[in-house]
């Protein structure tokens, strides 16, 4: 009798595991942590797709921080990788917003005052990762007051230089004229647009293959800022094809919030440079 080509009988496999894969995983206490307070079936999907959503959030900061960390050392290489994964990463964030919208008005509305005031605008780590690209605003904080770990970390990472401001640190060790108020200043405040900032990336723009490693750099910063305004558009389209133009259970102003938040940058000179060049 001819055995299968597709049977494990002949594999060599560890049927008895000093670790298994759920172990490693910690899928227990993962897989437990889906906890719908309605009865309506949509509601997991709400949960799962937040959840996996801090999960990816949560490589992102990983990659991130890595990559910051990596720039402030001039070690360029290992940061690229960092920031194309974290590039890679937002577009599973992207997509997890194809999968919510499955989810009809009447669907959402079934369990929606289930979720009482709680909201995504309170994530404190969508928060730390606005403050680590950038968007720098001390009163979101305040709702993590409650939490003093959270808080805690958050003032921390409010008050410490940005990405931006660690690679214009890098930009002004390269011998740019990067003005020393853009490179030394309170990190608790929003960067703004400096057009000595701009020229120096339009020479680096220009003269691409003298500078390819800040070249390069620049445009992986673009990937990641470009991503998250994607990742912003498609959360602001999702709110409105569900709820409209309700108000956000968290209070915000809902879609009108969001739209808002579409204006916002991260990196501002490495868009207008592309008007300059």
């Amino acid at each position: 009798m001819t055995t299968p080509n597709n049977t494990v009988d002949n594999e060599a496999i560890h049927w008895d595991q000093d670790i298994s894969y759920g172990q490693y995983l910690d899928l227990e206490p993962l897989l437990a942590c889906q906890n719908p307070v309605s009865k309506e079936h949509d509601e997991l999907l709400f949960i799962v797709i937040h959840q996996v959503s801090e999960l990816w959030i949560k490589l992102c900061l990983h990659e991130a921080h890595g990559a910051a960390a990596n720039i402030q050392q001039d070690n360029l290489p290992p940061a690229f990788k960092m920031l194309s994964r974290v590039a890679r990463i937002q577009e599973q964030l992207i997509k997890a917003w194809e999968v919510l919208v499955t989810m009809t008005p009447a669907d959402y509305a079934s369990f929606r005052d289930s979720l009482g005031q709680s909201s995504g605008f309170q994530s404190y780590q969508y928060r730390e990762i606005e403050f680590l690209l950038g968007n720098k605003n001390a009163k979101l904080i305040e709702a993590h007051r409650a939490k003093p770990k959270h808080y805690q970390k958050l003032q921390e990472c409010l008050n410490a230089p940005s990405i931006y401001d660690i690679v214009l640190q890098l930009l002004a060790r390269r011998g740019f004229a990067i003005p020393q108020d853009k490179i030394e200043r309170d990190w608790s405040i929003p960067y703004t647009a400096s057009p000595e900032v701009e020229a120096a990336w339009a020479e680096i723009y220009r003269n691409s293959a003298k500078h390819w490693d800040l070249y390069e750099l620049a445009e992986k910063l673009v990937d990641v800022e470009f991503n998250f305004q994607r990742w912003r558009f498609n959360h602001m389209k999702t709110v409105e094809r569900i709820i409209g133009y309700r108000r956000g259970t968290g209070g915000t102003a809902g879609v009108n919030y969001l739209v808002k938040a579409l204006d916002l940058q991260f990196f501002p000179e490495l868009w207008s440079v592309r008007t300059t060049i």
